[in-house]
């Protein structure tokens, strides 16, 4: 494997931080994976807003701003979120303003948000948007992590499987698609997209051989070098 040293963002204040979404099937790791990846990193991560309840051990302001209905609606109503979407009968949104501040200060940003809200973004946002698509392994595999988690219902839980099966046909979407069935690989190759997608602000002669290790990385999880019957694999193991 090939060694990304850190991702500690240039010194050039001028620089405009990285919006960077991540998304993928509940159940399939995101979590636990973006901690690792942002121990230690000086980013933005946006906290969303929902109306769903905190499962056990999750945290108001933390994990997500748990909400009422109503307050979500008088957020939406005042076009206060980058993106907002209904998910398995709970509403979600990403709040805009400290987005764009940190944003402007240079500072990396970082969403997890579900897939209809990733479109949203990437609709208002352009190219400056950064998608990023995690995926299970197989759905034999995703279904056991949320069997395992035992927070939802049987009937949520199909549900679930639902989505996830016309998420990962939809992985094109996305800039890149990584794959985490080793949370170690797939964090190293979250820390070479972030490296790479910094290098690309800069001109390539300045680039470091870290930066050029970083593209290579990257550029081998990007989701156009996945095939449909690569897709088909997943969804119908």
């Amino acid at each position: 494997m090939m060694a990304v040293p850190d991702v500690s963002a240039p010194s050039d204040s001028a620089r405009r931080g990285l919006l960077i979404v991540m998304t993928g099937a509940s159940g399939v790791g995101k979590g636990t994976l973006r901690e690792r990846w942002l121990e230690g990193q000086d980013v933005f991560y946006s906290t969303s807003w929902t109306t769903r309840e905190a499962r056990p051990g999750e945290q108001d302001g933390v994990d997500y701003v748990f909400v009422t209905p109503e307050a979500f609606e008088a957020k939406a109503a005042a076009d206060g979120f980058l993106e907002h979407a209904a998910f398995v009968g709970n509403r979600y949104g990403t709040p805009i303003e400290p987005i764009e501040s940190a944003l402007g200060r240079g500072q990396d940003v970082v969403l997890e948000i579900e897939v209809e809200g990733a479109m949203q973004v990437q609709a208002r946002a352009g190219e400056e948007a950064i998608l990023v698509f995690i995926m299970p392994p197989s759905l034999t595999e995703l279904r056991r992590r949320l069997e395992g988690r035992a927070t939802e219902t049987p009937e949520r839980i199909e549900k679930r499987l639902l989505r996830a099966r016309e998420e990962i046909t939809q992985a094109h979407a996305f800039r890149y698609a990584i794959v985490n069935d080793d949370l170690n690989r797939a964090l190293h190759e979250l820390q070479a997209v972030q490296r790479y997608e910094r290098a690309r602000q800069i001109p390539e002669e300045e680039w470091t051989p870290e930066d050029r290790a970083a593209q290579a990385l990257a550029l081998s999880v990007r989701s156009d070098g996945l095939s449909a019957a690569d897709l088909e694999r997943v969804v119908n193991s």
